[in-house]
């Protein structure tokens, strides 16, 4: 059995991982990658100083040695024959499988103005692009003065990256298109207490503006000319506009598409070979009907793990991804869940501006639907109650007479959480069927990898 898994993200990882698992390396795995192997979401962490740039690897030499993974770094696959089972790589050469997963991941839109390729105009969406945008940083230290950064977009990846900068203490300045901060993710005012926030601490957010051009200056810098008249001084631009799954590799391939790649609840697509994960899939929603792109990591994680647990014949039925975004503005957290702008359901509103708290929990059909938390990064209670929220979501609980009284007492999560047994469902709740295992993709991988049964510790052992 050969199994061809294309990208190097956490979906790709996890596949393998689960593979190993369950198969104890009786099968032969190909990765093939046209970058090191690596979680994006990783760089902006990688960008603050958080980390080095070998932590943004979901795995190095040795932990692919280690399970038996044959891989084809920077190399990219450039054809799919579903029918022939074949994947055609950039250098001309052929892989067959038996199983093929495609998690290729998703790129960055690229605005069409003026001077979007004007060096020190780039997205964070590659290992290249944050060894350049920090590179830029440096030169500018013999100055004696901070970076100045423009964001363009202010969606969920732009804050994470302004988050970034901010820890390395540049001067930054937002540009969103929509009225808000993080139109898909904040109501109007939670958005609100975010921007308040940020100008609090000198970040200058200019909403319901466009870039109209970048024009390169004399001493090296760019000036940013805005649909409102404005015109900002930049040393840096970051362009976080938007994505787009990676399509171009199923084209004309048969395999069916909408969004992105459409799967089952097995993450297969039309053909039963052939899987898909990850931003470039399209798969199911928790507790609703229809399929999504939820572009996000968590999600990636679990399309990994029941894709390769179907590719090693253990058949698991993903029940959905539940769409969520938790972020951190500047010291200030940010989450939502589900169908937080749900007009037409009830909802249970806190706000105190003062304080920068804002909670809104949506019901629809005696369950909580969707919520919003905002509050400062530190307050434990807070990150608490989104935990016991996402919760009761992902286990579809039945609220009863507690409906009631969330709706009275929106901050009283805990007691709601006790009292329908959602803390009992999760623990019952395994992805796989099994006892959870342990997740070592990260950081290089350094322990070893959690055996899931006596043939896999065997392998492990030996490995």
């Amino acid at each position: 059995m050969h199994h061809v898994i294309i990208g190097g993200g956490p979906a790709a990882t996890n596949a393998v991982e689960t593979i190993r698992q369950f198969d104890g390396g009786r099968s032969d795995i190909t990765l093939v990658c046209d970058e090191p192997a690596h979680s994006r979401m990783a760089l902006p962490y990688w960008l603050a100083g958080d980390i080095g740039e070998g932590q943004t690897h979901t795995g190095d030499a040795a932990y692919f040695a280690r399970l038996k993974v044959a891989t084809r770094f920077g190399v990219r696959a450039t054809a799919v024959d579903p029918q022939g089972k074949t994947v055609t790589l950039g250098d001309g050469s052929h892989l067959a499988f038996d199983n093929l997963l495609i998690a290729t991941g998703s790129s960055p839109l690229r605005p069409s103005i003026p001077g979007a390729d004007l060096p020190g105009v780039t997205p964070l969406w590659s290992l290249a692009d944050t060894e350049r945008v920090l590179q830029c940083a440096a030169s500018l230290q013999p100055a004696g003065r901070p970076p100045r950064a423009v964001l363009v977009g202010a969606g969920f990846i732009g804050i994470i990256v302004l988050n970034a900068m901010l820890k390395r203490r540049w001067q930054v300045t937002v540009v969103e298109r929509e009225s808000q901060l993080l139109p898909r993710m904040l109501d109007v005012p939670a958005a609100g207490h975010a921007r308040r926030w940020l100008a609090a601490r000198n970040v200058a957010v200019h909403c319901s503006a466009t870039v109209q051009r970048i024009r390169p200056q004399a001493d090296g810098t760019k000036a940013v000319d805005l649909s409102d008249g404005q015109s900002l001084a930049a040393d840096l631009v970051i362009l976080a506009t938007g994505i787009r799954p990676n399509l171009d590799l199923v084209r004309g391939s048969g395999i069916a598409t909408g969004e992105a790649i459409l799967v089952n609840d097995r993450m297969q697509t039309n053909f039963p070979h052939v899987y898909a994960g990850g931003d470039v899939a399209q798969g199911p929603v928790l507790s609703a009907a229809g399929s999504a792109v939820h572009p996000i990591q968590p999600t990636a994680v679990d399309h990994g793990r029941v894709a390769g647990a179907n590719m090693a014949s253990h058949e698991v039925r993903y029940p959905g991804s539940l769409a969520m975004n938790i972020v951190d503005i500047g010291g200030l957290q940010g989450a939502s869940f589900g169908r937080w702008d749900d007009a037409a359901a009830e909802t249970a509103t806190i706000d105190h501006p003062v304080g920068f708290i804002y909670r809104k929990l949506v019901f629809r059909d005696d369950r909580i639907s969707g919520a919003i938390f905002v509050g400062r990064a530190d307050d434990l209670g807070m990150l608490t109650d989104i935990g016991m929220v996402k919760g009761l979501m992902q286990t579809a609980t039945r609220l009863g007479p507690w409906r009631k009284y969330l709706q009275d007492h929106p901050h009283d999560i805990r007691r709601a959480y006790v009292a329908t047994g959602a803390a009992a469902k999760l623990v019952a709740t395994t992805l796989l069927g099994r006892p959870a295992q342990a997740r070592q993709f990260h950081s290089g991988s350094a322990a070893p990898t959690t055996a899931a049964n006596a043939a896999h510790a065997v392998f492990v052992a030996k490995g």
